[in-house]
């Protein structure tokens, strides 16, 4: 509605995991570096927290268009809510490209084997597995954090065939500590934090020309007060500024003035 008011080809604040709209703040390069470090030196596993909406998931979709092909497969999991025998199913299904075997628990031992054989037939080609765990703080049941323990044991001469990545809010860093034998398989823990003011006013101008624009369209005290009221969380940024350039096109105005974001956000927030 508001694109062409503003002379952009899309819309700037999209939830989407556009690697365009990608912005390489220092957290997140980082962690994107030791990610990366993680799996190319095939390493066990490593962890990925961060507050909800800081951007694991773009992050992660930034890792895996880095990796080269002999990463693979990559298996995502993006409901870890299941118990052990349906998790070791599922993965085994997913790793092998055939359908993993009935999630009971006699079977646990004919999925262990499928993913045994998956493992060693990729690694017979050069390749090495990664396994994506999201939501990993929801992962409660130690039966499923000891069988994703176990799954690092799948590899020729004590060496892991696959990379186990984590990526929670920060709920999963206590339930690691809870269980050491895991957290020692871990070589890399990053830790996403909010961006800073200076990283937000960065991050609105590199999504407003990504998407054409072709002067600010904020007023600088527009973007201090979206940092204030957002704490630098991506997701909220995205939201508040989303609906901003929307009031600022209703109001015909010329750049989104400090005002208009505190309106926008009053109506936002939930009422006290």
């Amino acid at each position: 509605m508001y694109v062409s008011y503003w002379q952009l080809h899309e819309r700037p604040f999209e939830h989407w995991c556009d690697p365009r709209f990608y912005y390489a703040a220092e957290a997140h390069q980082a962690a994107l570096l030791k990610l990366r470090y993680a799996i190319e030196n095939r390493q066990g596993g490593a962890v990925l927290a961060g507050p909800s909406g800081s951007g694991k998931t773009l992050l992660v979709a930034m890792l895996r268009a880095a990796l080269g092909p002999e990463h693979t497969p990559v298996v995502r999991v993006v409901f870890p809510q299941m118990t052990a025998e349906h998790l070791v199913a599922y993965l085994a299904g997913r790793l092998s490209g055939e359908a993993g075997p009935a999630p009971d628990a006699a079977a646990v031992h004919r999925s262990i084997e499928q993913v045994e054989r998956s493992l060693a037939a990729g690694a017979e080609r050069g390749q090495h597995a990664v396994v994506v765990i999201e939501e990993a703080h929801l992962l409660d049941d130690r039966r499923v954090l000891e069988a994703l323990r176990l799954l690092l044991n799948c590899g020729p001469e004590g060496r892991p065939a696959l990379t186990l990545l984590l990526v929670g809010q920060p709920g999963i860093l206590p339930l690691l500590d809870r269980m050491p034998q895991l957290q020692d398989r871990l070589a890399i823990r990053c830790l996403l934090r909010p961006l800073d003011e200076p990283e937000t006013g960065e991050y609105v101008a590199h999504r407003l020309r990504t998407a054409g624009a072709m002067r600010p369209l904020f007023q600088s005290d527009a973007l201090s007060t979206l940092y204030r009221l957002t704490h630098g969380i991506p997701r909220q940024i995205n939201r508040l500024a989303d609906l901003a350039l929307l009031v600022g096109y209703a109001e015909q105005g010329h750049a989104i003035t400090a005002e208009q974001v505190e309106a926008v956000h009053g109506e936002l927030a939930p009422a006290a």
